[in-house]
């Protein structure tokens, strides 16, 4: 029971890592077991059917379908592109000429005998799968997927947008507190994932993806600046796919929160280092958090035993005397404490009901008790 009801994102300096990457339709896998990839390794390929777009000849030309069909220039499986004349009918007596180009290019799937309209399959989209992770190749399912593991850090975020990107972790000056205002963002931040204090400013996000970075970790962001840089107001309960040049991982929240110490500290030391970050975010069930991982690169995963997700620091531990915790409820909110004492029985509170708490000491000393409810582990 010492761990019921009590959330935590993940964060640790040494996991493994499973990543398995599967095309969204049947194509070709491109590795084997064993292979070492990179992030930008291409690992398997496949390819959308292009769109269909139907070409109504007789009414664009204002004839009837036996005429249309009669003056066509194409038939089924011919290639055609965009100008190509696929249609001409001469008029009464041959004296009017009419005919019908091509608006797009593509091949010809159908010619539809009752209604003369023509269907032009548009070229496949190609769908290149990268591996997203630098790591070993350990299981490939022919044709659809294929599963890489890797030895290295795995931090969780809270929110984020944008989807998956790689780059250089690089260390912003000041602290975790520091509000970012876009003085404090370098004009050499391309293809870098930027890790800063907290609050950025809506310049501080133009600036920074103006200048190519590839992502910026901040402890918290206002609705004001995430609408600004978006475009629009995000109301969805799913991320990832916004049309955005740069990921954003916000570690703890809308506010002023700044990034908790223990995330900071393992940010810091892994300054300079390659990392791969995925804004997606679900908070409906099945939850997805952005994420942050730093690889070792060239060493091999352990074979098994590996996790499909990082696992948090000393999660056998669970919530315990010593531990410390953030507070995730008002009038405390965003606030780190020490866990000081873990009543066994339902306590009463300000509302009047009975529950489960613990007490915690907050950073300035004060002592507080807080609903487990109402905390996650840091």
């Amino acid at each position: 029971m010492s761990q019921a009801l009590t959330p935590t994102l993940r964060v640790a300096a040494e996991t493994v890592v499973r990543k398995t990457r599967e095309l969204p339709v049947p194509g070709r896998v491109l590795c084997a077991p064993g292979d070492a990839v990179a992030a930008d390794t291409v690992v398997a390929h496949a390819e959308l059917p292009g769109d269909l777009s139907i070409l109504r000849i007789p009414e664009a030309l204002g004839i009837e379908p036996v005429e249309a069909l009669k003056g066509l220039t194409v038939s089924e499986g011919d290639a055609v592109a965009a100008g190509d004349l696929l249609c001409e009918h001469m008029g009464l007596f041959r004296l009017f000429r009419s005919r019908f180009h091509a608006p797009v290019s593509g091949t010809v799937e159908f010619i539809a005998p009752r209604t003369g309209h023509v269907g032009v399959r548009l070229a496949p989209h190609a769908i290149e799968l990268g591996a997203y992770v630098p790591g070993t190749v350990t299981g490939v399912e022919p044709g659809k997927s294929v599963t890489i593991e890797s030895r290295g850090a795995f931090i969780q975020g809270i929110f984020g947008v944008g989807g998956e990107r790689f780059g250089p972790i690089r260390m912003l000056d000041g602290g975790p507190r520091t509000i970012l205002g876009p003085a404090r963002i370098p004009d050499d931040v391309s293809g870098q994932v930027l890790v800063g204090g907290t609050r950025p400013t809506l310049e501080a996000l133009e600036r920074a993806a103006g200048n190519g970075a590839a992502g910026l970790v901040v402890g918290s962001i206002d609705d004001y600046a995430l609408t600004g840089y978006l475009g629009y107001d995000l109301g969805m309960a799913v991320t990832g796919h916004e049309d955005v040049s740069m990921t954003v991982i916000v570690t703890e929240g809308f506010g002023w929160l700044p990034v908790a110490e223990r995330t900071h500290t393992l940010l810091q030391s892994l300054d300079g280092r390659a990392a791969s970050i995925n804004g997606a975010t679900q908070v409906r069930a099945g939850a997805v958090r952005p994420e942050i991982i730093v690889a070792r690169a060239g060493e091999p995963a352990a074979s098994r035993g590996a996790l499909s997700t990082a696992t948090p620091r000393d999660p056998a531990a669970g919530l315990r005397l010593g531990a410390f915790v953030r507070i995730i409820r008002e009038p405390h909110f965003g606030v780190a404490a020490e866990v000081i004492a873990l009543p066994t029985e339902p306590q009463p509170i300000e509302t009047g009901t009975r529950t489960r708490v613990l007490g915690a000491r907050l950073p300035d000393g004060t002592l507080v008790t807080v609903p487990r409810a109402n905390v996650e582990l840091l």
